[in-house]
């Protein structure tokens, strides 16, 4: 990119900047370091995490790079509603974990991973599974944020890529390493509030630097009558149905938000994911805003690079005091999730590697930290390779995505009904995988006899989808019977229409494939129906006792002393 037009810091104006960050963020990290750190609070913080702290750690994990550029890519590229498709499906991807999430802390109230339960509803291969997905979902979502900051400090310093990458990669790591956790959900708070309020004086004076509301009406004639349609059907089926899709997916199959859920106080959960949707889309939908101003004066991104939009904006209508507002403000959102992905990532292979299946179940605390640190290191240098060759990482995101589509059901029907085994989860998901990929890369014809194949599993997969959501909020009764109408409705309308829109129908089959194989195999098998009970007493904290004081805790996290459960 031409980066020559855009306004450019000196180099010891940009490492001030960066050192300021990170070392502020490293400081403030220093007030909860503990001399001898626990397992189970460097993995979930004792389950004791409140509720403001939560919300914002909540927020600020989801509000990452890619919520800059996608967020305006969508207004830019789909009008009036595309800032709405993006920022109010990505918000109830934190709303609807809350139904299910209530359940998997009533079975498991001492967890640290998703994965731990399901080892103990299933064993080994399912849980391995889950385990699998979060570890490539994490490490691709690290390469994307340290992608992106290298991209910042090229497109606005002398610096290069490279460097900017490195940079935010030692950062991130410098202040989780020690605590986890603990330390990524108090930065998560100290970021949001920053991140907010630049927020807030960002996205206005860019919208009034550009005219304001007047110059946004006046250029509503630059819009296609596409563009110009809140319900446009373009807009619908080539984004908002596929993130609608995609909802229960990052909310069942994503480590960062099970890892808060099971962090959280339990009476807290519901005020603190319901408060995390609203801050999530009220910033992401105004984020979005931008991209549609710059749609309507007609604005044409640098070198046809979308992911330029923000930066040219922001770059070409406010003072260099703004400009650096807006550089801090991506660093922060950048870094808040990749110190969650750290965290994340260290928990699975602490808790559903090593203490699940190394150790089975004898698991050292002092040896599950230094596995947590080393994953944090290990993982940290991966991304910054992976980074710094800008790898085209789109496939496998579709994997990723697809991954968890497909255990969607298998999971949460594994925590509400007793018949489901571990060969149905197994299978079912395999199976959904293989025929993903068949439908995504139309490896079979996506016509005829094929094509109306696809199309049957999508539709199933779209009755799951909205039985599901219905189910976790009203009830089992409301959930069928939305699911049936949702299924019909697929089926009248979807069959000989879905095929041209290949993303969506490939994870529809995805959701589809895999329920149908799980409800099929444990209807017939002759398992004896599974205990749920059981599983409390299988999952349980690592050390026998927290000795921690509040004030060790820190006072953004809370603590008290007390016993830990049965291991």
């Amino acid at each position: 990119m031409n980066s020559e037009s855009l306004y450019q810091f000196s180099t010891p104006t940009v490492i001030l900047l960066l050192l300021a960050f990170y070392g502020g963020t490293y400081l403030l990290t220093l007030g909860i370091r503990k001399k001898h750190e626990d397992a189970d609070a460097f993995m979930v913080s004792n389950h004791r995490v409140g509720f403001g702290i939560g919300a914002a750690s909540m927020t600020a994990t989801w509000i990452w790079a890619a919520s800059f550029y996608a967020a305006a890519t969508s207004g830019y590229t789909y009008g009036v509603s595309g800032p709405i498709h993006y920022g109010l499906w990505g918000a109830l991807m934190i709303l609807f974990i809350y139904p299910f999430g209530r359940r998997f802390r009533k079975l498991a109230p001492n967890a640290h991973t998703l994965g731990e339960l399901i080892h103990a509803r299933h064993g080994s291969s399912s849980q391995l599974i889950l385990a699998l997905s979060n570890v490539l979902g994490s490490v691709i979502s690290l390469m994307v944020n340290f992608t992106a900051a290298g991209a910042l400090v090229a497109v606005l310093s002398p610096l290069s890529f490279q460097a900017g990458v490195i940079i935010a990669g030692v950062g991130v790591l410098l202040y989780t390493l020690w605590s986890g956790f603990r330390a990524s959900v108090l930065t998560d708070f100290a970021q949001l509030v920053a991140l907010m309020a630049i927020a807030v004086v960002i996205i206005p004076a860019v919208f009034f630097a550009m005219g304001g509301p007047t110059e946004l009406v006046a250029g509503l004639d630059n819009l296609t009558p596409e563009q110009a349609d809140f319900f446009s059907m373009d807009a619908i089926l080539n984004q908002g149905a596929p993130f609608f899709v995609a909802v229960l997916a990052y909310a069942i199959g994503n480590q960062t938000i099970s890892q808060r859920l099971f962090a959280v106080n339990e009476e807290h959960i519901k005020p603190t994911f319901l408060t995390a949707t609203v801050g999530y889309g009220a910033i992401v939908i105004g984020l979005g805003m931008i991209g549609l101003m710059a749609l309507t004066l007609g604005v044409e991104p640098m070198n046809g690079d979308m992911n330029n939009l923000i930066p040219q904006m922001v770059s070409g209508y406010l003072p260099p005091l703004f400009i650096a507002l807006f550089f801090i403000l991506v660093i922060g959102s950048l870094s808040s999730t990749a110190d969650s992905d750290l965290s994340a990532l260290s928990a699975i292979m602490m808790a559903d590697v090593y203490g699940k299946n190394l150790a089975r179940g004898q698991a050292d605390p002092r040896r599950m930290l230094l596995v947590g640190r080393l994953t944090m290191i290990v993982a940290t240098l991966v991304g910054i390779v992976f980074a710094s060759f800008s790898l085209d990482i789109l496939v496998m995101l579709v994997f990723v995505g697809a991954l968890w589509g497909a255990i969607v059901f298998p999971v949460i029907a594994s925590c509400f009904w007793n018949r489901v085994t571990n060969a149905a989860f197994t299978t079912s998901v395999l199976v959904a995988m293989v025929l993903f990929c068949a439908a995504r890369f139309e490896l079979l014809p996506l016509t005829g006899a094929s094509g109306l194949f696809f199309e049957l599993l999508a539709s199933i997969g779209g009755g799951v989808i909205i039985g599901l959501m219905v189910f976790g909020f009203l009830g089992r009764t409301a959930g069928f019977i939305a699911g049936a109408l949702a299924l019909v409705a697929m089926l009248l309308f979807a069959t000989g229409f879905l095929r041209d829109y290949t993303v969506l129908l490939a994870s529809l089959t995805a959701y589809g494939a895999s329920t149908l194989v799980c409800v099929v195999m444990s209807l017939t098998s002759r398992q004896p129906d599974f205990d749920f009970a059981t599983i409390r007493e299988r999952v349980g904290d690592y050390e026998t006792t927290h000795d921690a004081s509040p004030a060790e805790e820190g006072d953004a996290i809370p603590a008290s002393p007390r016993l830990a459960s049965q291991r």
